[in-house]
């Protein structure tokens, strides 16, 4: 999946497609960013605005 038009997507969709990315293909938010070619703080402030934060113990937005 694609997360390119992460700043037009639904936040509560987002966090779906993200939280999925990283348990099944990324190491990281690092390594998915990298890989997906997005902004990490960009992607990280889009999801604080619905109020999820990445939690780097578990690897997922919450």
């Amino acid at each position: 999946m694609n997360l390119q038009r992460f700043n037009t997507m639904d936040v509560n969709m987002l966090l779906s497609l993200v939280n999925m990315q990283l348990r099944d293909h990324y190491a990281d938010l690092d390594d998915l960013c990298r890989a997906q070619d997005i902004d990490r703080a960009a992607l990280e402030a889009r999801l604080a605005s619905g109020d999820f934060h990445y939690q780097a113990q578990q690897q997922q937005f919450r």
